[in-house]
C-alpha cells in the first residue's frame, strides 16, 4: 500500500526514486476505492491446486477482491469433477463483455506442442486480444506468459534437452519496478518445465523488459508495458510440496526425471523439502494487486479504453 507524504518532504524524492509507492495530498484525496475484479484463466489440470494457490496470493492483501474463475469455452477437463466445473467456473464465451481489473492465465501441461496445435489456442488468441480492451493489467504465468509473449511479440518457445526443475536462485534486475518493492537482490523460485524462453530474442522484442533473471534457469519476469501485461515464466505460486508431487508422480509412472535442485534438504527426496520462496511469492503479486489499485479506472467501463 502507498504512503501519503507532503510532495516536498525530501523523503518523497527519494522514496519515488527507490520504487515506493508515494501519493501526495492532492493525489490522495482524488482516490476512490472499490473491489477488484481478479479472474483466473485456470488451464492447469488439477484445477482445485492451482485455484487455492493463486487466490492464497491475491487474497493476501488488505484489499478487498471478488475472485472469478473463467475455462476455455468447448474444452473440457478430465481432472475435475464437473460438478466442481459447472458450479464455479464460468466459459469464456460468457464474459466477453465483462470488464476485470486483472487477469491471471496459468500454465498448461501441453509444452511439448507448438502453439498452433493447442486444441483451444483460437480462442486463446482471442482472450488475449479481449485483455487489451476488457482487462486493465493480466498476468501470464509459465505456459500462459510464454504463449502472451509468442502472440504479442513472436518470441519462440524453445524444447530443452532435460526438464529444468527444481528451485534456482534468481537476480533482481530492475529493483526500482514497482512490481519488485521489497524484493531482495536475489530470491529463490521454483521452475518446472521443458520449455525456455531466450534473452536475447527477449532483448530482441521491442517493449519487453526482463526484470528476474536466472543464470542457470534464464529469464523468469518480464514487463510487456505496451499490453500492460507480465510473463512469468516460473512458479511462485506453487506449494511447499507441489515439486515433490511432480517428482513422485513421474518416479511412480517411469518417467525420467531428475530430483528437484535445490529443494530437499542436501538433495534428499527422503527428507522433508523447505519452502524458500513463500515470502517473495506474496511480494510480487501484492505488488501486482497495488499497482492495480493504484492505476486502473474506478469507473469499470472506462477499462481498456
Amino acid at each position: 500500500m502507498p504512503i501519503k507524504l507532503p510532495a516536498a518532504l525530501p523523503a518523497y524524492d527519494v522514496l519515488s526514486k527507490e520504487g515506493v509507492m508515494v501519493l501526495d495530498e492532492d493525489t490522495a484525496s482524488r482516490q476512490d476505492i472499490r473491489p477488484l475484479r481478479i479472474a483466473l484463466l485456470n488451464l492447469m489440470p488439477k484445477k482445485i491446486q492451482t485455484e487455492n494457490q493463486f487466490a492464497r496470493l491475491i487474497g493476501a492483501t488488505p484489499l478487498q477482491i471478488e475472485f472469478s474463475l473463467i475455462r476455455m469455452s468447448e474444452h473440457q477437463t478430465k481432472n475435475t469433477a464437473a460438478a466442481h466445473m459447472e458450479e464455479f467456473y464460468r466459459p469464456f464465451s460468457d464474459m466477453r463483455d465483462e470488464k476485470f481489473d486483472g487477469l491471471i492465465i496459468t500454465g498448461a501441461p501441453i509444452e511439448h506442442l507448438p502453439f498452433e496445435e493447442v486444441t483451444y489456442w483460437d480462442e486463446l488468441t482471442q482472450v488475449f486480444d479481449w485483455t487489451q480492451t476488457h482487462v486493465h493489467s493480466t498476468f501470464g504465468v509459465c505456459w500462459g506468459g510464454m504463449a502472451m509473449i509468442n502472440y504479442f511479440h513472436g518470441v519462440q518457445k524453445h524444447l530443452l534437452d532435460h526438464k529444468a526443475f527444481g528451485c534456482f536462485r534468481h537476480r533482481n534486475t530492475a529493483p526500482a519496478s514497482p512490481y519488485l518493492r521489497g524484493f531482495s537482490d536475489d530470491c529463490v523460485i521454483p521452475v518446472s518445465r521443458w520449455t525456455e524462453m531466450r534473452q536475447d530474442e527477449i532483448d530482441a522484442a521491442p517493449g519487453l523488459k526482463t526484470l528476474i533473471t536466472s543464470d542457470d534457469a534464464g529469464p523468469c519476469l518480464v514487463e510487456d508495458a505496451a499490453h500492460r501485461a507480465l510473463y512469468i515464466f516460473n512458479h511462485f505460486e506453487y506449494d511447499s510440496g507441489t515439486l515433490k508431487q511432480e517428482y513422485d508422480r513421474d518416479i511412480s509412472e517411469g518417467t525420467p526425471i531428475n530430483v528437484p535442485m535445490n529443494y530437499y534438504p542436501d538433495d534428499d527426496p527422503a527428507r522433508e523439502p523447505q519452502n524458500r520462496w513463500r515470502s517473495h511469492a506474496h511480494l510480487l503479486y501484492g505488488n501486482w494487486i497495488n499497482e492495480i489499485y493504484q492505476t486502473t479506472h474506478f469507473e469499470m467501463d472506462k477499462i481498456g479504453t
